[in-house]
């Protein structure tokens, strides 16, 4: 976990803290019907989304600690997994929709654990492809078991059928963005 990583769970961290708080849950309540008034643009439910993201991520991120990978990282050797060939460095931050040095970052330290290496493009000297390894191989199996846990921590609450609701109206949002560009 980087340091940006562990400042924003920290302060996730203590705002969850401040949450449970009896004072807060009644101001935040007392505050809500205002909000709700104030606020037809969704902002409250871009607050609850942003709010579940964030849980998601903390529990994500305890469940991966023991494998010894950050949720960037796990998602990096996913996409690398997803591909028919070996990608490039350029593929991979393209895909993932963040600048090349964050690739860069992340490929050192999946290659320092024996999960991906550097490979020579047979075409090209100038490009280098990531592949994953055996160990990334593993490590994905193990960190698939740990996504479906935290996944189903977060869901415990839901019934089958409110489950299937929510997918059904997730899969509309995800299916109704447009796709970016850089």
């Amino acid at each position: 976990m980087d340091a940006s990583d562990s400042s924003d769970a920290d302060a996730t961290d203590a705002a969850a803290a401040a949450e449970r708080s009896p004072d807060h849950r009644r101001d935040r309540n007392r505050g809500r019907d205002h909000d709700r008034d104030s606020d037809s643009d969704g902002g409250m439910l871009a607050e609850q989304l942003l709010r579940l993201t964030r849980r998601l991520h903390r529990i994500q991120s305890r469940q991966l600690e023991p494998i010894g990978i950050t949720p960037a990282q796990f998602r990096l050797l996913r996409t690398v997994a997803s591909y028919d060939a070996a990608p490039r460095m350029a593929d991979l931050a393209q895909r993932l929709d963040v600048v090349p040095r964050a690739v860069t970052t992340l490929v050192d330290a999946l290659e320092a654990s024996g999960r991906v290496r550097r490979a020579p493009d047979p075409d090209s000297r100038r490009v280098v492809r990531i592949e994953i390894t055996d160990e990334g191989r593993a490590t994905l199996r193990s960190l698939r078991n740990a996504r479906r846990a935290a996944a189903e921590e977060i869901l415990a609450p839901l019934t089958a059928g409110q489950r299937e609701m929510l997918g059904e109206l997730l899969s509309a949002l995800v299916d109704g963005m447009p796709e970016r560009r850089c």
